[in-house]
């Protein structure tokens, strides 16, 4: 099991440090999806490095059970897991908000202060 959760503490680690310089968009599945006329609104640079930092979360976590496996504290190693819930509601929650990842429009400056 220990090898297994290292095995994936590197492959977020790797995934998102790729999505933390704005690029990999193919790997976000919603996205990935979107018809071009879509993508075009979206600004993908800022959800993938926000997709980037969620990873890093999720593996914090994982390390967090790597740590109960090795010193064998069961408590830690559910914690770790569990963790992985509120980050992922959060994600959702966050990522379907209200446009939030829109791209600004450039037009006329608004004449309202």
């Amino acid at each position: 099991m220990i090898f297994l959760t290292i095995l994936m503490i590197l492959l977020f680690l790797g995934l998102s440090l790729y999505l933390l310089q704005g690029k990999g968009g193919f790997l976000i599945a919603g996205y990935n999806t979107m018809s071009a006329e879509e993508k075009a609104d979206i600004d993908e640079e800022a959800l993938c490095v926000f997709m980037g930092k969620m990873m890093i979360a999720i593996t914090v976590c994982f390390i967090i059970s790597l740590i109960g496996e090795i010193v064998n504290i069961d408590p830690l190693i559910y914690a770790g897991y569990l963790l992985t819930i509120p980050i992922l509601i959060f994600m959702i929650i966050y990522t379907n908000g209200y446009q939030r990842f829109k791209k600004k429009r450039e037009g006329p400056p608004s004449r309202h202060p």
